[in-house]
């Protein structure tokens, strides 16, 4: 089978290659690498199976083509990271509406199957404990331009859902919740992979607001296992849920990353307005529900957030 995977240079899109690779299929990546990497490709880039398309999917002539030659699009191209979120609200909204614009009308030429990536994010501020796919979105105001990427990414779901109801298009949509593990950058504001950098460098470890805030952290090859599997999936128009259900606060994620990995680094505090924009607002907790996709593809994560972290830190032995 033929598989195209926009923004396939970056963390995720990269380990769902190899993956495909692995199972046999022909695969191409197209990335403007704004934030992926030519890297994160080079188990892969002399794969006779596989191609690399440089180009943004915003303006690239020959999206059409790569799409409709193609039995299955994974869209995973978006602009990400809190840091890149609150900068460039503009260009957060611009790339992650047009983008997932241009890749639908495209499918929906030939009817090619199609996942679109989207993000924990869309629960907004609500403050249930779990969260499911049913539930109720609660977005900030305008005026923070920390929802730009919630609101974006939840506009293209509301592209997909319209796509499948219209004209049958078979689109499925996955919300994320913080996929990490080797390759991830802490540049653009992910938390763990700035952590354990910081805590092999016996650096200090930055806590943003009171640490009090919890996440789940779900690890890359968990994700893409799920990602592989709608391959075979054929109920669309759908919304999912991935990721896992260890609950942890930043403020004891840190401690935990200092412990494993046997630093000494401190932890020091960061008020929200200095580190990212005055008004800056968080969620105190994002733990996903996942009956639903446990029930569609038999999934759960098997990775625990220890595995995660001894991970992440083996990468960046390595690497450095």
């Amino acid at each position: 089978m033929h598989i195209l995977i926009t923004g396939g240079a970056g963390f995720i899109g990269s380990y769902l290659a190899e993956a495909l690779l692995d199972k046999g299929h022909y695969v191409t990546v197209i990335d403007n690498l704004s934030t992926g990497s030519l890297d994160n490709l080079k188990n892969i880039k002399n794969n006779d199976r596989f191609e690399f398309v440089y180009g943004n999917i915003l303006e690239h002539h020959s999206l059409e083509y790569l799409v409709t030659k193609s039995k299955m699009v994974y869209h995973l191209a978006a602009a990400v990271g809190v840091e890149m979120v609150v900068k460039n609200p503009v260009y957060t909204i611009h790339t992650n509406v047009k983008g997932t614009e241009r890749i639908l009308e495209a499918a929906n030429i030939t009817k090619t199957k199609v996942m679109v990536a989207s993000t924990s994010e869309v629960y907004g501020r609500s403050t249930k404990q779990m969260f499911s796919e049913e539930d109720d979105l609660l977005i900030g105001p305008p005026g923070h331009s920390r929802w730009s990427y919630a609101s974006s990414k939840l506009l293209d779901e509301f592209y997909c859902t319209s796509y499948y109801r219209e004209t049958g298009l078979p689109v499925n949509v996955v919300r994320l919740f913080n996929t990490v593990g080797p390759r991830q950058t802490g540049k653009y504001g992910m938390v763990l992979p700035r952590f354990v950098k910081n805590a092999l460098e016996e650096k200090p470890l930055f806590v943003y607001g009171t640490g009090k805030q919890s996440r789940c952290f779900c690890h890359v090859n968990d994700v893409v296992k799920a990602l592989v599997s709608f391959l075979e999936v054929d109920t669309f128009g759908e919304v999912y849920n991935i990721g896992s259900q260890e609950n942890c606060t930043i403020e004891n994620l840190a401690k935990k990353v200092i412990k494993l990995t046997k630093s000494n680094s401190p932890i020091e505090y960061v008020p929200y307005d200095k580190a990212y924009a005055p008004g800056f607002e968080d969620m105190l907790n994002r733990v996903p529900k996942i009956e639903k996709i446990e029930k569609l593809l038999n999934w759960k994560p098997k990775y625990t957030l220890d595995q995660i972290i001894r991970d992440v830190a083996g990468y960046y032995k390595i690497k450095n």
